[in-house]
């Protein structure tokens, strides 16, 4: 959420910076004009509350003779007052509507474009794998090894489920060690989450109003079903009131997450790229409202994600999301993306995000800093890991060519010293 008087103030400046994100300026007038007339009907329902109170005070002391039009004018100036708090009150809804709608500046620095085609590669790390056989899929490793029951779990959960087994179970949960043990050696506070939230919480994290039809709803219990650890972590501190001291807040959040995966129709329908519920060890910092501050933590969690590619000997290239990519809470955005070999690309791994004060304003979150004055936090996320998305440029780029799969050295400790694992591992 923004600042409205800094909008009052700013307005053109609001309506540039905005329309990098394709917002139409015409609507930052509508929400200027809607808040005007707002505040001036509070002033005037005031106005008819007071003169009320004074009729109806006048009442006891009024000649006989005066008492019915005293009674008739306080009763007409009731009705005028009601008139008046039933437009207040459509007033205020439109309002905060447009407000929840409002998307977050965008960094100076972000490059413009309407859509990823416009997102900037920053840098390459890694060699690319060069393999001296024919190398397979992540599928098909995962159908020698005896890795999965994709079929199977398919008639019992639908598509876009998956059930993995022996090795690359074991595999997925050292993963998430290895990156948990990152984050509580960089001060993170490690946390598991529900994956269940109530409406408001969705709105403070920035889904709501925006991608509804990405959401699990369970309207028997009036519940949602998370997409990330950082719906819960924001608004896990809301409404509470900090101190500069109590800055920055650093957590390593663990959750079973849920997408629909509404608007990827025919997309990656095989395989563990897009599934419906997967794992995630998030990274949620909230600082104080300092810029220079919130982005030394936004280049400290993407160092993080990189370190964590680099433990998993995974090429990869960074990407920095431009203003028509990044999303309505997105102050600043950088994308990591892990080499596929079977799609000759980089596919998503991390998204880490500086959120700035939008989302602190929306939970109000704020704390009183060294200067006696209350402010609003920053709040930044990225990805620790996700699975199983993130297996698949695993198994893909360390397979060997009997189809068992080399576990780098970092790793090794999470799997019992083991330096390869599949059905010929030695």
């Amino acid at each position: 959420m923004l600042d409205i008087k800094f909008i009052a103030e700013n307005t053109d400046w609001v309506k540039n910076s905005l329309g990098r994100k394709g917002f139409e300026p015409e609507k930052v007038d509508e929400l200027l004009a809607t808040f005007y007339e707002m505040n001036k009907l509070k002033t005037s329902s005031q106005a008819l509350a007071e003169e009320k109170n004074k009729l109806s005070n006048s009442i006891k002391s009024a000649l006989n003779e005066e008492r019915p039009a005293i009674i008739a004018k306080s009763k007409a100036v009731g009705e005028e007052f009601k008139k008046e708090q039933e437009q207040l009150a459509e007033l205020e809804e439109k309002y905060n509507d447009m407000m929840l709608r409002m998307p977050n500046y965008p960094s100076e620095e972000s490059p413009d474009g309407p859509d990823d085609t416009a997102n900037v590669v920053r840098r390459k790390v890694g060699e690319l794998p060069h393999f001296d056989f024919t190398p397979r899929n992540h599928i098909e490793l995962m159908e020698i090894n005896d890795w999965s029951e994709m079929e199977r779990i398919a008639k019992v959960s639908g598509s876009r489920t998956y059930a993995i087994k022996n090795d690359l179970a074991q595999l997925e949960l050292a993963i998430h060690m290895l990156v948990m043990d990152k984050l509580r050696a960089n001060g993170f506070t490690l946390i598991t989450v529900p994956a269940l939230s109530k409406e408001k919480p969705l709105f403070n994290q920035g889904y709501l109003p925006f991608s509804r039809d990405e959401i699990y709803y369970m309207p028997a219990d009036d519940l949602y079903l998370s997409g990330t650890a950082e719906l819960i972590l924001n608004s896990l501190r809301a409404d509470e009131t900090l101190t500069e001291a109590d800055l920055p807040v650093l957590y390593a959040g663990f959750s079973p997450c849920f997408r629909r995966e509404a608007g990827a129709a025919g997309k990656d329908t095989r395989g563990l790229v897009r599934v419906h519920q997967f794992f995630k060890t998030e990274q949620f910092v909230i600082c104080k409202n300092d810029l220079a501050e919130s982005e030394k933590w936004h280049k400290k969690l993407l160092q993080i994600s990189e370190e964590v590619l680099q433990d998993l000997e995974l090429p990869y290239q960074v990407l920095e999301v431009c203003t028509g990519d990044m999303g309505a809470p997105k102050y600043r955005q950088y994308d990591l993306e892990a080499w596929v070999p079977s799609q000759n690309c980089y596919r998503e791994t991390h998204s880490c995000s500086n959120i700035t004060e939008w989302q602190a304003r929306r939970t109000n979150l704020r704390y009183r800093g060294n200067d006696g004055k209350m402010h609003f936090c920053h709040t930044l996320n990225n990805t620790g890991i996700a699975t199983p998305r993130a297996l698949v440029p695993f198994i893909e780029n360390h397979q060997q060519a009997d189809g068992s799969v080399r576990i780098p050295v970092k790793l090794q400790p999470y799997l019992g010293g083991k330096k390869f694992i599949g059905k010929n591992a030695k």
